[in-house]
């Protein structure tokens, strides 16, 4: 025991001393913070910028129907012609011309109507368009059927079922939507570690092997230690950086957003779009929002997250030692990376495309067992609900298949690591397991 202390006490100062370890953990949060504050800064150009419209309208309907917000500007042109209209259109350099021609039939507008523009339009704008001409166009339809629009709207009843357990805790459509969210952001939060510092345990046992340091420790330290050590080590080190990245980039972040007026909220699609969504729904909305953020399990999701989040890269970690030791460069590495990399893409997308729709279905649980793919389909699933001792057993199955892959790793390990010159097969690999 006092041999993986050592040995994990030097794996993790021989990162954190690293030149490129050091410079990568404090630019890394400034490249991140950098470019939220570029794209903050030019949404805001975005949703600063005054869009005008031409309309001209010689049904003489929608006249009272097109009502400027401080986004979108329309100004009505009477008394010229469609060719005259078009000129002043691009002599102004204004956004667009929305020609209404006078139709004797109603139904005709439905493809008689034009919008002339220099460049595509945007599809927020060509939408509240076509709903706006499309509302006036059927209240006049029904009122020439001799119906009242009014009384049709007043009797129009929505239909929107309570959703319940059988515990009695409600939920709602958005829950759906949250649950997955949270899943999915901590599914590939973990797929991200593994990748970044499961190359970064590779990259040290082949610079140990080049170097010949290895053939030294080596001598006085059974493979397995060893082995562990440099997993244990290097994960220490990656969440020494990983949360000093959390720290800087909260900390960045504030000054940014308070030194440069930087409003988050800035940065959606369209401010004329949420400007039209604010209605007596909104407030509904974000009902639901504290209603099911209460109902998730935080707390299950933290501890289950811990467990997962470690054991799974613990597993890959092996395996990218294994691969590191087998190889005497990391270009040599991309003929066994494939069949590590394979179950992470492969839990990743039964994640989205399994949990999402049945996340308690045969193949949302099968894969959430499997070792290999339940970091990452188990974390997904957690949130929906998912009985404590389908969790256990998971994390269970995870951490014995973590010890019987640091056995397989460390055979491959003790071998591969005086190997030189050569480029191992899967057959020669195989053999190794013998000796």
């Amino acid at each position: 025991m006092n041999q993986l202390t050592l040995i994990m006490k030097r794996e993790y100062l021989t990162k954190v001393r690293n030149k490129s370890f050091i410079i990568m953990t404090f630019l890394s949060p400034l490249i991140f913070v950098g470019i939220f504050a570029l794209v903050a800064y030019l949404s805001n150009l975005n949703n600063d910028t005054v869009r005008t419209i031409y309309v001209m309208d010689e049904s003489g309907l929608f006249s009272e129907e097109f009502v400027s917000s401080p986004h979108l500007q329309y100004k009505m042109i009477f008394n010229s012609s469609l060719e005259e209209a078009k000129k002043d259109t691009e002599r102004d350099e204004v956004n667009g011309l929305l020609y209404i021609p006078k139709m004797e039939k109603l139904e005709d507008f439905s493809r008689g109507i034009t919008f002339y523009s220099e460049d595509s339009p945007s599809i927020t704008t060509m939408g509240n368009i076509n709903r706006m001409l499309e509302n006036k166009v059927n209240t006049l339809k029904l009122k020439e059927s001799g119906i009242d629009s009014e009384m049709i709207k007043n009797l129009h009843i929505n239909i929107s079922a309570n959703q319940e357990t059988f515990k009695g805790q409600e939920t709602s459509k958005l829950g759906a939507g949250l649950k997955l969210a949270f899943g999915g952001a901590a599914g590939y939060l973990l797929f991200m570690f593994i990748i970044i510092y499961g190359n970064m345990i590779m990259r040290s046992v082949i610079e140990e092997k080049t170097s010949r340091v290895i053939e030294v420790i080596i001598s006085s330290v059974k493979p397995r230690l060893l082995l562990l050590g440099k997993i244990f080590g290097t994960t220490l080190a990656g969440l020494t950086q990983f949360l000093i990245w959390v720290v800087l980039i909260l900390v960045l972040m504030t000054v940014v957003t308070s030194l440069f007026g930087i409003d988050a909220a800035s940065m959606s699609p369209s401010q004329q779009a949420l400007d039209q969504s604010i209605d007596g729904g909104t407030q509904k909305l974000v009902q639901e929002f504290i209603m099911e953020i209460n109902n998730l399990p935080i707390a299950n999701l933290i501890v289950m997250f811990i467990f997962f989040f470690i054991g799974g890269y613990l597993l890959y970690a092996s395996l990218y030692a294994a691969v590191g030791a087998a190889v005497d460069s990391e270009t040599d590495t991309q003929q066994f990376m494939m069949p590590i990399l394979m179950p992470l893409i492969l839990a990743v997308y039964v994640g989205v495309f399994t949990v999402i729709d049945n996340p308690h279905g045969t193949v949302s649980q099968v894969f959430s067992f499997i070792p290999f793919t339940s970091p990452v389909v188990m974390l997904m699933r957690i949130p929906f609900g998912v009985p404590l001792w389908q969790q256990i057993l998971s994390v269970s199955l995870l951490f014995l298949t973590f010890f019987g892959t640091v056995w397989f790793a460390a055979k491959i390990y003790r071998v591969g690591i005086l190997m030189y010159g050569k480029k191992p097969t899967y057959k020669e690999i195989f053999k190794w397991l013998k000796y």
